[in-house]
C-alpha cells in the first residue's frame, strides 16, 4: 500500500480514549499512522481496524514511555523515519490521591510519562521536523495548567510544562514550516480516570465532554492554526486576554533592583 500524500502521523498512548480517538479522526482525513503505547494486543486491533476502514497504512510499535529506553527507541523511529510529518503527544496518567496521601514513587513515574517522555519526543520532532521544512507537533496538555490550586499539584504541574513548553517551540520553530498546538481539554470521558481509581461518574455530566468531541474540537483550531486550543472555552478572547496580561508582565519580571514596594533600598 503506498504511503499517503500527507505522510505518517505518530500517536501516543493510542490504544484508547483520546489517543485512540486521534488515531481514528487522522486516518480518517487520509495520515497513514504510527501508533504508540504499551498495550500491543489492543495497538494491533486497532490498526487493523483502521486500515481496514480507511484504506491507510497503521503500524503498532509497542513502547513503555515511563522507561527512558523505550522512549528513545521511539525517538529513534521519529528521528530516522523521513515519512512520519505529525506527533501527537497524547500519553500520560493522572493522580490517584492528594499530595500528602500519595505514593512518591507512582508521582515519579507520572512526571516520566507526562514530562520526560513528552519532552524528549517533542523536541526530537521540532529539531527534526525543522530540518525537513515540514511537520505537525500536538502536545496535549490540560485545563489544570491553568488552575493548579484546584487541582492535583504533581498533575497540574506537569500540564503547565507540556503548556510552556509548547509555546516556547513554537516560538523557536516560527518561520521554519512546523505547526505547533497545545490541546488543554477539561474533563473527558476516558480510561484515565478508572485506572486512576476514579469513576468519571463522580463529576457532573455538564462538565465532561465526550473524548470524539474533544478531539474534533481540537483538530478544527489545530485547522485555524490555534497555538493553544481549549476546546470547551466559548470565548477565544478569554484566552487572549489571560495571554496578554501575562505578557504584559514581561518589562518588570527582571531588574536590577527589588520593587520600591518592599521597602529595600
Amino acid at each position: 500500500m503506498s504511503r499517503s500524500s500527507l505522510g505518517t502521523a505518530l500517536v501516543t498512548g493510542a490504544s484508547s480514549g483520546i489517543g485512540a480517538t486521534y488515531a481514528d479522526r487522522l486516518a480518517k482525513r487520509g495520515y497513514d499512522l504510527l501508533l504508540v503505547a504499551r498495550d500491543a494486543a489492543r495497538l494491533n486491533t486497532l490498526a487493523e481496524k483502521l486500515a481496514a476502514t480507511y484504506g491507510i497504512k497503521a503500524e503498532a510499535l509497542q513502547a513503555d514511555l515511563t522507561n527512558r529506553g523505550e522512549v528513545r527507541k521511539v525517538e529513534k523511529r521519529l528521528r530516522e523515519d523521513d515519512a512520519i510529518t505529525l506527533l501527537v503527544n497524547n500519553a500520560g496518567i493522572s493522580s490517584r490521591t492528594t499530595i500528602l496521601e500519595g505514593d512518591i514513587d507512582y508521582l515519579d513515574t507520572m512526571i516520566e510519562l507526562n514530562v520526560v517522555a513528552v519532552n524528549r519526543l517533542c523536541v526530537a520532532a521540532a529539531q527534526t521536523f525543522a530540518k525537513r521544512g515540514r511537520g505537525g507537533i500536538i502536545n496535549i496538555a490540560s485545563v489544570t495548567a491553568l488552575l493548579a490550586e484546584r487541582f492535583h499539584g504533581v498533575y497540574s504541574g506537569t500540564k503547565a510544562f507540556v503548556l510552556n513548553l509548547t509555546q516556547a517551540i513554537n516560538t523557536e520553530v516560527a518561520g521554519k514550516g512546523v505547526k505547533v498546538q497545545a490541546v488543554l481539554p477539561g474533563l473527558t470521558r476516558t480510561e484515565i480516570f478508572e485506572r486512576s481509581g476514579r469513576s468519571i461518574d463522580d463529576f457532573p455530566p455538564s462538565m465532561v465532554m465526550d473524548a470524539g468531541d474533544m478531539v474534533d474540537a481540537s483538530l478544527a483550531g489545530f485547522d485555524q492554526g490555534e497555538l493553544v486550543t481549549i476546546p470547551s472555552l466559548p470565548n477565544a478572547a478569554d484566552w487572549s486576554a489571560f495571554d496578554a496580561a501575562r505578557t504584559a508582565l514581561a518589562p518588570n519580571l527582571s531588574h536590577n533592583v527589588p520593587a520600591p514596594r518592599y521597602g529595600v533600598s
